[in-house]
């Protein structure tokens, strides 16, 4: 349990210095002023993600009530895709749509809660599985490199590759 605490303070940490809306660890933590669009945007690590965001129609979705929780890829995550996979995605807006609710949970669920669940429900419809792999928090294959990042309508928690829905049995 240390060590999972050591981790998320980390990532925290890890986040905090990249992103000036965030705290830094000791100091009071704020009342978020920013939902899960605009604080993603004041990061600047996110660009690909709000630009895809607009491109599905969801940027009003996450900017509603929620609460949310989002597992966001960075900039250096959508790197990872195929550029022409990309390319593709972004014009398929159905599936577009698909990929990115498939990073969005309904509730707020914080790093303390993550923890202790197996899979969540997304709001695609599908589970993603969460574990531990040694000293990393995973959802999927995606790697948890930072926590808690609160909004007024729920948390980011931010992740290091893209993950896709599973394909639907026909």
């Amino acid at each position: 349990m240390k060590s999972r605490l050591l981790i998320y303070g980390l990532a925290i940490l890890g986040l905090s210095a990249a992103a000036t809306p965030f705290t830094h660890a000791g100091e009071s933590v704020k009342k978020p002023t920013m939902d899960i669009v605009e604080t993603a945007v004041a990061a600047g690590n996110f660009k690909t993600l709000a630009t895809a965001l607009k491109e599905a129609g969801l940027i009003e979705t996450l900017k509603g009530e929620g609460p949310f929780t989002v597992f966001a890829p960075t900039d250096e995550a959508f790197a990872k895709v195929l550029k022409a996979d990309l390319n593709n995605l972004l014009k398929d807006k159905e599936q577009l749509k698909k990929v990115l609710l498939y990073h969005v949970v309904a509730g707020k669920i914080m790093s303390t809660d993550v923890t202790k669940l197996k899979s969540a429900a997304t709001v695609e419809g599908s589970d993603v599985q969460i574990s531990i792999k040694g000293k990393d928090v995973m959802i999927n294959a995606a790697k948890v490199v930072a926590v808690d990042v609160d909004a007024t309508n729920g948390v980011i928690h931010v992740i290091d590759s893209v993950i896709m829905p599973p394909a639907k049995k026909q």
